[in-house]
This record gives C-alpha cells, structure tokens and sequence, in this order.
C-alpha cells in the first residue's frame, strides 16, 4: 500500500497536527512521569527541537 500524501488537503494536515497535541495532552493527564518530565524540562529545549524539526518542511514549501 503506497500513500499519497499529495491527496492530503490543508483540513487533513490540520486535523492531524490537532489529534497529535490532543494525545500529547492525553499523555500528560494520565501518566504523571510523562507530566512531571514535560513541566521540568525547560521551554527552551521545546522551541529548539520544534525549529530543528521545521527546517525540512520549511525548505519543501519555500523551495516552490
């Protein structure tokens, strides 16, 4: 089974980014080391990985 990604419209992009923070919250209310690590780790480590993991998409959409 091939996916094509090329199908997905903007709706299907954003109903998946949205599914992906619902479960990351899932996580945070039911698993309390899972919380405890996300609070404790500093917001700055966050905004690092969330820029380093943007390059490639960013690249993609401003490349066209």
């Amino acid at each position: 089974m091939k996916l094509n990604l090329k199908d997905l419209t903007l709706v299907d992009i954003s109903l998946t980014k949205l599914s992906v923070l619902c479960a990351t919250l899932f996580l945070v209310s039911v698993w309390p080391a899972f919380a405890n690590w996300a609070i404790s780790t500093p917001w700055a480590y966050f905004l690092v990985v969330s820029l380093i993991l943007a390059i490639k998409p960013m690249m993609t959409v401003l490349r066209k």
